[in-house]
Parts: structure tokens; sequence; C-alpha cells
């Protein structure tokens, strides 16, 4: 029962908020079955598979709104959660921020969902984790791994007329290689929403390779280099930034869009001209829901044009406010690249970083998005074009803002997070001081 139809949710839907006596009613629906498996020191330490429904009921009297959950569907039991989420509503303050409910919306339709993901059961998962640590042992390293894998179905509906439903299905792996002696590390992660698409032997690989290459690493002096991120290690800082596109925070001088007086960035030129960043819930390699959460419809959208902010997140609330449409924050990016791949990229490096992934990232201006963290996992120094030999870890600062603007050269860009994300090759990246860390 984890996954309803369309048909079948709209009728479930349809029939609480016919217990509804409140003024404006919003009913939520949503289901997923799934599962995972986890090891470390190539042994599967744990796995579990779970499935779920649950129905949430916002019922509102005037400014006032109340919300209760349920995960039983009989009429008695969908009666009850309707009266108890009025019950709340009557007795809560009234909202200062209160939005009525949106009526009927058009929606582009989805494609996030498939049948390959859905039918992934137990023994995928184990088949999926042995390829990984069969081929750690063929190479004499130690796996540590996750593989997280979920199918399901989001609805809504409300007083107004407006109905929403959504499938969608995804996956996602990781795994760190060491070393024996542990001073070697890889690291790879891969997310998909269609299972078909995941190959964990050969991920695997890829990480074994990074571990091997890592050993004995020499320590360089921190400083401004150039260096290669990979998707891996470019999408952390880069996400950060994504998700700091809000138009409140940037009116309210909270952000690194913001200037004096209530005035935004937007319409300005703040990165290079290479940078061009947008997101499609229908694009195939990254499929999304087609609404947000609070039921607006998703659409193509470019955030940043050749350098240029063209747009900002909205809330309803703030849209509302400032009386524009507003858009809602997408379920993932989409960061325009080349052709190049992470290979040309180094080759074309005379004297650089190439860094996999970071981690422990804090900011520490969040104004100008100054971040610092530290690289992991693979870090290596390169000379005329080819990888020379590993480098002990770096602390960094630095703001994907103006990482943006010291573009020498993108690569072609790859599925990560739910992003779709090019390797990038950047000048003067700054490293503080060495990590003793692998």
């Amino acid at each position: 029962m984890a996954i309803l139809s369309k048909d079948q949710a709209q009728a479930l839907l349809k029939k609480a908020l016919s217990y509804s006596k409140a003024d404006e009613c919003e009913v939520n629906l949503t289901g997923y079955k799934g599962g995972n498996i986890r090891y470390a020191r190539s042994t599967v330490s744990t796995s579990g598979e779970e499935e779920n429904m649950s129905l949430a009921v916002e019922a509102r009297f005037g400014k006032r709104s109340g919300v209760a959950t349920i995960n039983e569907f009989d009429d008695a039991s969908l009666e009850k959660v309707v009266r108890r989420a009025e019950e709340v509503a009557r007795i809560a303050p009234e909202s200062p921020e209160y939005v009525p409910m949106l009526g009927p919306q058009n929606y582009l339709p989805s494609n996030a969902w498939f049948k390959t993901t859905h039918d992934i059961d137990p023994e995928y998962r184990a088949n999926a984790a042995a390829k990984s640590m069969q081929l750690a042992d063929s190479k004499k390293l130690t796996a540590a791994g996750f593989w997280e894998d979920r199918s399901g179905f989001s609805a809504k509906m409300n007083s107004k007329g407006l109905f929403a439903y959504n499938q969608s299905s995804d996956v996602d792996f990781s795994v760190t290689m060491r070393t024996s002696d542990g001073t070697g590390s890889g690291y790879v992660t891969r997310d998909v929403s269609d299972v078909s698409k995941l190959d964990t032997a050969a991920a695997s690989e890829i990480a074994a390779q990074k571990a091997l290459s890592s050993v004995n690493a020499k320590a360089v002096e921190p400083g401004k280099y150039t260096v290669i991120l990979e998707p891996t290690a470019a999408v952390d800082l880069l996400e950060n930034m994504f998700r700091s596109l809000d138009a409140r925070n940037a009116e309210e001088g909270r952000s690194f869009l913001s200037k004096p007086g209530g005035k935004t960035k937007l319409g300005e030129k703040m990165f290079d001209e290479r940078v061009t960043i947008t997101s499609d819930p229908t694009n195939p390699e990254i499929p999304s829901s087609t609404w947000s959460g609070d039921g607006r419809p998703h659409e193509k959208v470019t955030w940043i044009d050749k350098g240029v902010v063209k747009n900002m997140t909205y809330s309803q609330f703030w849209a509302q406010k400032k009386g524009v449409k507003g858009l809602p924050s997408p379920g993932g990016f989409i960061m325009a690249g080349g052709n190049q791949s992470l290979e040309d990229l180094i080759k074309g490096t005379q004297k650089g970083i190439l860094v996999t992934r970071l981690w422990y990232i804090r900011a520490v201006d969040p104004q100008t998005l100054l971040y610092t963290g530290l690289t992991r996992d693979g870090t290596f120094y390169i000379e005329n074009g080819k990888i020379k030999h590993p480098v002990k870890n770096f602390r960094f600062n630095e703001s994907p803002v103006i990482m943006l603007n010291n573009l020498e050269a993108l690569g072609k860009p790859q599925r990560i997070g739910g992003n779709l994300v090019p390797p990038m090759k950047i000048r003067d990246f700054t490293f503080t001081s060495l990590s003793d860390a692998v």
C-alpha cells in the first residue's frame, strides 16, 4: 500500500477533505518503499527495508492553522485526523505571514520514477555491495560503503481545488577505499533515478585507484594554487551558493546578493561569463518533482545567465508581500560546462592540485559565502599535464563567488547529489594549512 497510483491518491484525499469544516483545508499524502545496505571493513554491517505511508492535514480558520498527521486510512481515522487539525487550529495564534491556499495549478508531466529502482530487493542490494567489496578484496583494500534506494509518491489536495501528484525514485551509493596501512584513501559517490545506470564495481574501481595512488603523500606548502575540482568536490561549495539565492534574505541584507537600502544584485554580472545555471524538473539526467512543497509549479528556469543573476527564489509569503509571481526553490541545479573530460583538464594544467572531495565545510562569512573545510580521500599534485604524486590534505578558505570568477576551464557536467555539475579548473584557490587526515 506504500505506493498509490494517481487515481488512488486522489480518491483518498477527496475523502479526507470531505470531513473538513474549516475555512481552508489542505491534505498531503506521501508513501514510499526502500532499503539500504551498509558495509565496513569489507563486511556487511547493517541492512534494512521499509515502507510507509502517511497523511498530514492542515486546517485553517482565518489566519490560524493547525496540522495533524496519521498513518491509518479508514473512514473513522480520516475524520479523526481532520477534527484534530481543526482543534489545533482554533487555539493556535494567528500567523503574521499568512498566505491563502493556492487554487488549481498546471504542472509539467513528471518523469522521475523508474520501475527498475522500484523493483530493487534485498538480493539486488547485496549483489551491488558484493561487487564493491570483491573489487576491494582483489586489490587488497578495505571498503566501507553505503547504498540507499527509495521509490515513492507525494500528493496534495486542498479545498481551493488544487491537486498535485508525483512519483519519484532514487538510489545513492558511496564508498571509501583504504589501503591496509591506512595511508591511502579514495572515495566515490554516485546517485541515479534509474538503477540500471549504476555500476557499483566501476564506481568502486575509481575509489580503489585513488586509494592506491594516494599512498606516501608529500607535504606541499599551503598557498594559492590552480586547482581542478572534481564534481564531488565542486558541488559541496556550489550547493551552498545555489541555496543562497533567496530574495528575502537578499532584500533584508543577509545575503551575498544584498545591497544597501534593501536592494539586491539581481540583474548584475557577478561571475565569469561561462557561468550559466538553470533548473529543469524534466531534465532526463536529474528528473525531479514538477511541483514544490507549497504546491507551486516547478518549471525550467535560468538563475544565472553568462554570469548575470537573472532570478531569485521566493517563499509564497515574500512573493505575496512584494507583489510578484515568485519562483520556488528547485529540486536540483544544472551548471553548464564544456566537452572536456577530467583527464583533459589535467592534461591542460602545467602546475596544480587535483581535489577529489571536500568535507567538514563550515561557513565563515554568510554575506560573502566564505567557507572553510578540508580536502580528503585523494589529493594530487599535477605537473606538466600529469599527476605527479599525492599530496597531504589541506584546509581551504574559499568562496564559490570568488571561485566562479577565477574559472580557467569547465568540463562535461556530471550528476552529483541530484545536480549536474562540471569538473572545474580554478586559479588562485586558497589553501591555508595542512591536514594529516587521509
